[in-house]
């Protein structure tokens, strides 16, 4: 969405599929409420209906993009826009661009796992199946909104479901949890909207529009308090150290197919608006906090590494290396060029589906261990063969494995910073090599982990249980063929972004010659 880029006739949509996209699963959650109440359809019939209508959500999607989307056009398409509440200047605008095609893409595919994978929500499953759908339509009205009044409604509404399904049918400190998930991202939430207003009153006229604020660039002090308030806004959902504290105890108490939610989509809610506030309208300002912006990053990967070796949680310990993860996210978008954004986005793709896999198969071993606790567990690769081999191969991706996604995305981001000529040639080398240590450090945790849960000592306890079955093989399948397939053949989902990645980067190069231009003209 570069403000150098009109819309063209083209890209204006002639039947609202965005607006289709986005309110489907809110009607099927209205749709949901008029189903009988009785305990036995209570427990099928929502789940039947969720299922469904993700389904053909995500058909629709696909429909979407794969007619009418041109990977070609780096420029927002797809664009609907009228007047929805006129007093408060309040939009339906929306758009689509190489930046959110690939999110939604991911966003419909997790969350029909996870509606997939709830197959042992028996309790209130009316309202857990309607809160998924809820779900599903904030999520996608995050990634497609081009307005900013807009952007921040579907930014606090998606909260409300995922502190509802933590706080109903998460684990025994859920209330904890949930509570402290909504405080952070609350609290969070207060930065973005004072960041946003101040830009839309900065300009000459008073705009709430997306676009429109991207020209206005502001540089200076205002823009610097502006960078920092969403710097610090979007990076408690990325999550950035120390706003990470939240992250660790949600998937603790959270099921799993919630915890796929949490790590498949919302995390990547942070690093798409960095993307689209930090980087699109403040470049100038990005610029020059990129390098503070890399420092961040590695300590995130240093430290999400570390925190994860003192984890005995299965899931906690997957949690922290999703801390771990999103910092590459932070280097890719502190390299401040093509390179270095498209192995940001490829990051969150591919985090994406790992840590989905990683939790959805941590669950799926937990309903019939009855536990996450590593001491306690050990022996069952013998009775769990088939789950094994997959926690493996994820646990390979997520290790950044050659013929894997997570290879490919972390390679990439190093090039970008490498390749980075406004750095010396000394924070280059030192940001590669403190950030390698982080690719030292997460097999170690991770095959240790593996090491402990599948082998070891053999519990008599856990000897006789049973495999996955058709239903779980089948969500694992859809997880872990995609990150093979990106692995061999990156350019799936890198020619969905290439074109807007590089429009932003010309964008960068361009604010960094001003600023250099204005140092000279100062000197």
């Amino acid at each position: 969405m570069d403000a150098n880029l009109p819309i063209s006739a083209a890209s204006q949509a002639t039947i609202p599929w965005l607006s289709l996209i986005v309110l489907l699963p809110a009607a099927g959650a209205l749709l949901m409420q008029i189903l009988p109440g009785d305990e036995k359809n209570s427990s099928e019939s929502p789940r039947n209906l969720a299922i469904s209508i993700l389904f053909a959500d995500f058909l629709l999607i696909l429909f979407v993009f794969t007619k009418y989307f041109n990977r070609q056009d780096g420029g927002l398409q797809l664009v609907e826009r009228f007047s929805w509440i006129q007093p408060i200047g309040l939009e339906w605008s929306l758009g689509v661009d190489g930046i959110s095609a690939p999110l939604v893409i991911l966003s419909g595919v997790i969350t029909l796992l996870s509606a997939a994978a709830s197959w042992e929500i028996k309790s209130k499953s009316k309202l857990y199946f309607s809160l998924l759908l809820i779900q599903a339509s904030a999520q996608a009205l995050v990634f497609l909104s081009q307005d900013f009044l807009l952007f921040f409604l579907s930014w606090e509404l998606e909260l409300v479901p995922v502190y509802l399904l933590i706080a109903i049918w998460g684990g025994s400190r859920r209330l904890y949890a949930a509570t402290k998930f909504i405080l952070y991202t609350a609290l969070a939430s207060l930065l973005i909207l004072i960041s946003g207003l101040a830009l839309a009153f900065s300009g000459s006229t008073f705009t709430l529009n997306l676009s429109e604020l991207t020209e206005l660039s502001p540089n200076g002090s205002f823009g610097l308090l502006c960078y920092l308030g969403f710097l610090i806004g979007f990076g408690v959902k990325l999550p950035i150290f120390p706003l990470h504290t939240w992250l660790p105890d949600a998937h603790g108490e959270a099921n799993a197919p919630v915890s796929m939610l949490l790590a498949g989509v919302l995390l990547k809610m942070g690093g798409y608006a960095l993307i689209r506030f930090n980087v699109q309208m403040l470049p100038q300002i990005h610029i020059q906090l990129a390098p503070a912006l890399i420092v961040i990053g590695i300590v995130n990967i240093i430290y999400g590494a570390l925190n994860a070796f003192a984890q005995d949680n299965v899931k906690r310990r997957i949690a922290c290396s999703s801390v771990s993860h999103m910092g590459f996210v932070l280097l890719g978008i502190g390299a401040i060029n093509a390179l270095g954004i498209s192995g940001a986005m490829l990051q969150m793709i591919s985090h994406g589906l790992i840590a989905a896999a990683m939790f959805f198969i941590t669950g799926t071993f937990y309903q019939r261990t009855k536990t996450l606790s590593i001491p306690n567990m050990g022996g069952v690769a013998k009775a769990l063969p088939i789950t094994f081999a997959f926690f493996l191969t994820s646990s390979l991706a997520s290790l950044a494995l050659p013929g894997m996604s997570g290879f490919i995305s972390e390679i990439t981001v190093f090039l970008g910073i490498t390749s980075q000529e406004l750095f010396t040639s000394t924070f280059r080398s030192l940001a590669i090599f403190i950030a390698a240590i982080g690719l030292v450090l997460t097999p170690i945790y991770l095959l240790s982990m593996c090491r402990r849960v599948f082998f070891g000592p053999r519990i008599p306890a856990l000897a006789l249980i049973d495999d996955m079955n058709i239903r779980e093989l089948l969500i694992g399948l859809s997880l872990v063929i995609p990150t093979l397939m990106i692995g061999f053949w990156p350019r799936i989902a890198i020619d969905l972004y290439k074109a807007s990645t590089n429009v932003l980067s010309d964008k960068l190069l361009s604010s960094s010659l001003i600023a250099l231009s204005q140092s000279l003209h100062i000197a």
